[in-house]
């Protein structure tokens, strides 16, 4: 009980930029002695549970002091002082804009030196999974049409049945989500539909979120017929629960976004042994040649060929683009005009 008194103490003055209600999910998992691996992530709790019960199993004298909030709010606690050992997250551009601007200690190990290059960024950022965006419906709500295959197929089927759709599509609300904003980009960058697609689903009404699991719960219960650009391991971890009959996750075969879940040790970081040992698990378990029983994919899960469409979103500058002010604004005032209509009459 002392432990944990004194890590939650601790983790309360480290993180002491961030509001409260900021915070989204914490839970401590006391070790044997007084050392504690401080976590900063995007990743829901049950879904990072199982390896930090790996990591405990071969070092049960630290203690994991594991803190949730939304990639933007993560991204904006870091640059305004958070303090942390370990940072994951699921927006790779802003991971990759406070690796680049100094936010990021080197770290080296035999694991590391394992990743492939495309999974590292000059020893300062990691990946540990790859992650396609998936579209997930509710099978009841599309019964007696035809499940759509690419966007063009989405745009006709939402286009022709406006009665059955208004008011029960979900997405991002990139303004807020770091994840949604990624996506959303690199969606921009590399199709022509995507525009056309806002526009009809601006027109509908669609419900704008923060978080995967939230648009999945939607969907599965019947409150959304769509989620549109969703992870497709939170997908799969919904399916695991018995939601088969109702849910069914379509990954698109015209285009489709694979997100890098990346890590990095802050360079103020206190504890930066344990950070590095969580980084060298982290890392190993990428490098599984099968899912197993980990909530999250394997490095190597979703590597096709990247001139269909299919590959990773790759670590570097270019990550970089669409956060420079004047085009992140351009890009949202876009994106405003396209998705925030007046729904049409039911």
């Amino acid at each position: 009980m002392r432990h944990a008194c004194l890590a939650i103490g601790l983790i309360l003055a480290l993180i002491a930029p961030l509001a409260a209600q900021e915070i989204e999910e914490h839970r401590f998992f006391p070790g044997t002695s007084e050392r504690v691996l401080h976590v900063l992530s995007t990743t829901d709790l049950d879904v990072f549970a199982p390896y930090i019960r790996a990591f405990q199993d071969v070092r049960p004298a630290i203690g994991v002091d594991y803190t949730v909030m939304s990639s933007s709010l993560l991204h904006r606690a870091i640059r305004t002082g958070a303090r942390a050992d370990l940072v994951i997250s699921s927006a790779m551009d802003l991971q990759f804009q406070l690796v680049n601007d100094g936010f990021a200690r080197a770290y080296t190990s035999e694991q590391t030196d394992r990743l492939p290059d495309w999974a590292r960024w000059r020893d300062l950022i990691f990946a540990f999974t790859t992650e396609p965006a998936v579209v997930v419906i509710n099978s009841a709500r599309f019964s007696g049409l035809e499940l759509p295959t690419t966007r063009q197929d989405l745009i006709a089927t939402l286009r022709d049945n406006p009665d059955r759709f208004a008011g029960s599509l979900g997405t991002y609300d990139v303004r807020e989500s770091g994840l949604g904003y990624l996506f959303a980009t690199q969606e921009d960058r590399s199709t022509d539909a995507f525009w056309r697609l806002k526009e009809v689903m601006g027109r509908l009404g669609t419900h704008l979120y923060c978080c995967s699991s939230q648009m999945i719960d939607d969907v599965a219960s019947g409150r959304l017929a769509l989620a549109y650009n969703v992870l497709g391991s939170y997908a799969a971890e919904e399916l695991a629960r018995g939601s088969g009959g109702r849910v069914k996750v379509i990954r698109m075969q015209d285009f489709s976004n694979v997100m890098l879940r990346t890590m990095f040790i802050p360079e103020t970081a206190d504890n930066i042994g344990a950070a590095g040992a969580m980084l060298d698990l982290l890392s190993r378990v990428a490098l599984r040649d099968t899912p197993g029983d980990w909530p999250l994919p394997p490095l190597n899960q979703e590597v096709e060929e990247p001139s269909l469409g299919f590959g990773p979103i790759r670590l570097g500058p270019a990550l970089l683009a669409y956060l420079d002010r004047l085009n992140r604004r351009a890009f949202l005032a876009e994106w405003e005009n396209a998705m925030v209509q007046t729904p049409p009459d039911r």
